[in-house]
């Protein structure tokens, strides 16, 4: 990372930090102009016009950016956390079969910190769609995996919740 990405990045940080003290419109504004310092076209810009449009209440108008970053080839963590708060939106808006399909693709990626998040938002998509005990399967044995003790006792119990699924 080059002292300018840094400092772009930096800057990013204290905008965010900022969030709660701004309306959504000028914090959607100055993000804007942080992203248009970034090459036109940017995945990294896109994900965080969206992010910020998400923040402030705006997930219609996040998903297609969402969406955009991840064609962009959005790097890193960005492109997980992209997955993530996209398939929020999604349910949000009343699609949680899509959001389902998102999270349940991503699954199946290379594991990472965010596997917790992923499996909070697939669970809270399972409940929408009316799967409550999948969705609490899926909850127990992502919490398995981060208790001291317990966690092969939480992970069978978590997994014979859907034994019983037709």
């Amino acid at each position: 990372m080059t002292d300018a990405d840094a400092n772009w990045e930096q800057r990013l940080s204290a905008l965010w930090a900022e969030l709660d003290g701004n309306d959504g419109a000028a914090f959607v504004g100055r993000m804007e102009a942080l992203v248009a310092q970034l090459p036109a076209g940017s995945a990294i810009g896109l994900f965080e016009r969206a992010s910020a449009f998400d923040s402030v209440g705006h997930p219609d108008r996040a998903i297609p950016l969402y969406a955009a970053a991840l064609d962009a080839g959005l790097p890193g963590d960005r492109r997980r956390r992209a997955v993530i708060q996209m398939a929020s939106s999604l349910r949000s808006l009343g699609k949680p079969q899509d959001a389902f399909a998102l999270l349940t693709e991503e699954v199946a990626r290379e594991s990472d910190p965010l596997d917790g998040a992923v499996a909070a938002f697939l669970s809270l998509a399972l409940v929408d769609l009316g799967r409550e005990r999948e969705a609490v399967s899926v909850a127990l044995t992502a919490l398995s995996k981060y208790l001291p003790r317990y966690n092969r006792s939480l992970a069978r119990y978590a997994r014979k919740l859907t034994d019983t699924v037709p």
